[in-house]
């Protein structure tokens, strides 16, 4: 069987079994089940505990607890019956053990939800850098964030971004096929403009990057037009191309002098910083694709814990918050710094104490404690009555 679905069998079947134990799971949410018939079940048990349904009040769990929930459940989805729901109670090893069975269906369901989230903005990072466009992509960027942030307080841990003990492997992404002559031409276009205007460096210096050029050749260029720069020097294609040599982009055939002369000839009148802000676009859409990549194949390890998983992802997301800032800067619309969260001198909030603790204890009922409803035994509840009468 399924861990995952066996997971959620066993959860829906401790609280069919014991009406109390969902006091225990107030963190798990339907949308954390995976199977549509297990969401629509959990929500139909949830608002007959919340409606006062009959057999909370009752000393042995009575037979309509699991026909009503049935009932309810079957109006918001097919092909749920009352001998499903047996079958969910027969794979119930303990009900008291409910915050487990809940903690392993919250965990599959935060692998899941990272992994529609990252395939989402992989999907819109593709899509802008086909039309020239940013928005989608940041848009993209910042749902996840707060699906991470969410799923952080659900879990009972500090978000925070944490580098994986080692890179994550993923295949390094190119422009679209159809985009990626034009990004090229946009990159040699830029050069040309900054080494037949040097001036034009003061445009982009402080916003552009390197590593924002999708060709390697064309961030190295960039690299030595920069060192020129900022060492006061003379920048024309004979001082580029000894920086070049000095660099050792010649000797390694990372660059050619035919190379260096095709881009810096035929260049005509051009605006370095509107060009720059172009590199930029493709730039920020080629990283958050990077990031959404490295953050679905944490996901699918599925070894990795959720509190690591998600720390591991906002470390992912850290490359496109900086291109993004220097998009902002570009724009002048610099992004603003949010405000680090102060330690609270008592600890965690409660919340987060509460989630904690909840998915990770059992919860065995006592008979001190076992509040009205709550089955006795699983021993007095199992077939061939289920303890329904």
């Amino acid at each position: 069987m399924n861990p995952l679905l066996g997971a959620e069998q066993a959860v829906l079947g401790s609280v069919l079994l014991d009406p109390g134990q969902l006091a225990h799971l107030d963190w798990l949410a339907p949308g954390h089940f995976y199977r549509p018939v297990h969401q629509a079940l959990f929500a139909a048990l949830r608002k007959l505990r919340d409606d006062g349904h009959p057999a909370l009040a009752e000393e042995s769990v009575p037979l309509s607890w699991v026909t009503d929930a049935v009932d309810e459940a079957g109006l918001h989805v097919r092909g749920l019956t009352a001998v499903y729901a047996h079958t969910l109670i027969s794979a119930c090893p303990r009900p008291s053990h409910a915050p487990v069975y809940g903690r392993m269906v919250l965990e599959g369901a935060i692998h899941r939800s990272i992994t529609e989230h990252a395939i989402r903005l992989h999907q819109a990072a593709r899509a802008d850098a086909l039309q020239g466009e940013v928005a989608g992509a940041l848009h993209h960027a910042d749902v996840l964030t707060g699906v991470l942030s969410d799923l952080a307080q659900r879990w009972g841990t500090e978000p925070r971004p944490v580098a994986p003990a080692a890179p994550v492997a993923t295949v390094p992404v190119a422009p679209p096929p159809v985009r990626a002559d034009q990004v090229a031409e946009d990159e040699r276009f830029l050069l040309a403009v900054l080494a037949e205007q040097p001036k034009a460096m003061d445009e982009v210096v402080g916003w552009l990057r390197p590593g924002d050029f999708a060709d390697a050749t064309h961030g190295q260029l960039y690299r030595c037009l920069g060192a020129l720069h900022h060492r006061g020097e003379p920048i024309d294609r004979i001082t580029l191309l000894w920086e070049a040599q000095r660099r050792g982009l010649l000797a390694d055939g990372t660059l050619s002098s035919d190379q260096l002369a095709a881009i810096c000839d035929g260049v005509g009148p051009g605006s370095a910083e509107w060009l720059g802000e172009l590199v930029m676009r493709s730039s920020v859409t080629r990283t958050a694709a990077t990031s959404a990549r490295e953050i679905r194949a944490l996901a699918e390890n599925e070894a990795l814990a959720p509190g690591r998983l998600i720390n591991h992802a906002l470390h992912a997301l850290g490359p496109l918050d900086e291109v993004r800032a220097r998009w902002q800067a570009a724009n002048g619309r610099p992004a603003p710094t949010p405000p680090a969260p102060a330690p609270s001198p008592t600890g965690p909030p409660p919340a987060q104490v509460h989630a904690a603790l909840a998915r990770s204890t059992p919860r065995p009922v006592s008979p001190s404690s076992a509040r009205p409803g709550s089955a006795p035994s699983p021993a007095a509840v199992r077939p061939p009555s289920r303890g329904h009468g």
